[in-house]
């Protein structure tokens, strides 16, 4: 039996909707999700009792979809299942969000829980390698991917982000801990004529079960507010978000969206 411990946003709605059979549906507290229905709401200080009632459910597997941020653990709600966790959820709150991820995974492991990625389970989510759209990239926005995917390699050596935007070979922003929304909103006032392309990938080691990163229709209208002309994104390793009406959006809108090969 599989469980999907849902967040906020789209795609715990896209990830049910591609399976045959609907999950138990469960959310920490504080992050219910807006477009499936909750069936079991917990709160991160009874992580240990939230695993043994999923365990006693049949529950074997999990996947983990959708945003969720960091929350603030108070002591006086732990119960006793959860306080041999405590010292892994410390130092989960106080990593990266890689290393964070990772340690979750680790917990639901060691329970011997299997987690599974979204795509895996729902693998359409997973757009096709090319460019899907009707404008394509040129040479000069080739080599600026190229540029980009060096940057984001670097940005993933420090656990930071995983998306930036360059033009003409320079970085004109890079994502940090608000995300890429906020990025490309920070490229709207840009003082030069624009042009040049948003990149986005996972991080080069990512535990690829949890996190990976996301386009949509906002993505889009974000990236030509921004001034840009196009948006790269990994093969195997970036959702894509109701793709018909991105792809449509990029259409209607002149930009093109390319699914790249994995850099080596």
């Amino acid at each position: 039996m599989l469980a999907l411990i849902a967040g906020t946003g789209a795609l715990p709605s896209e990830v049910v909707d591609r399976l045959d059979d609907r999950p138990l549906i469960c959310a920490m507290e504080g992050f219910t999700p807006d477009t499936v229905t909750c069936d079991i709401e917990f709160p991160l200080e009874q992580l240990g009792s939230f695993i043994a009632e999923l365990k006693a459910r049949g529950v074997t597997e999990i996947c983990m979809a959708g945003a969720v941020r960091r929350p603030v653990i108070d002591p006086s709600r732990i119960d006793p299942a959860t306080m041999p966790l405590v010292p892994i959820l410390q130092q989960a709150l106080m990593s990266g969000d890689d290393g964070a991820l990772r340690a979750v995974i680790g917990i639901f492991e060691d329970a011997g829980l299997t987690v599974r990625a979204a795509h895996e389970i729902a693998p359409s989510l997973l757009p096709q390698l090319g460019c899907l759209t009707d404008a394509c990239p040129s040479k000069e926005d080739l080599s600026d991917a190229d540029r980009a995917a060096g940057i984001l390699r670097a940005m993933g050596a420090a656990d930071i982000g995983q998306a930036c935007a360059v033009s003409k070979g320079q970085a004109l922003a890079v994502e940090g801990i608000f995300g890429t929304d906020w990025m490309l909103q920070s490229l709207t006032q840009r003082p030069d004529a624009g042009g040049g392309i948003l990149f986005k990938a996972p991080k080069p080691d990512q535990d690829r079960r949890a996190d990976l990163p996301t386009i949509g229709p906002d993505t889009v209208s974000a990236t030509v507010a921004a001034g840009l002309t196009g948006i790269f994104i990994e093969k195997g390793g970036v959702i894509v978000l109701q793709q018909e009406r991105v792809i449509e959006e990029c259409n209607r809108l002149g930009l093109f969206l390319f699914v790249r090969e994995r850099a080596s």
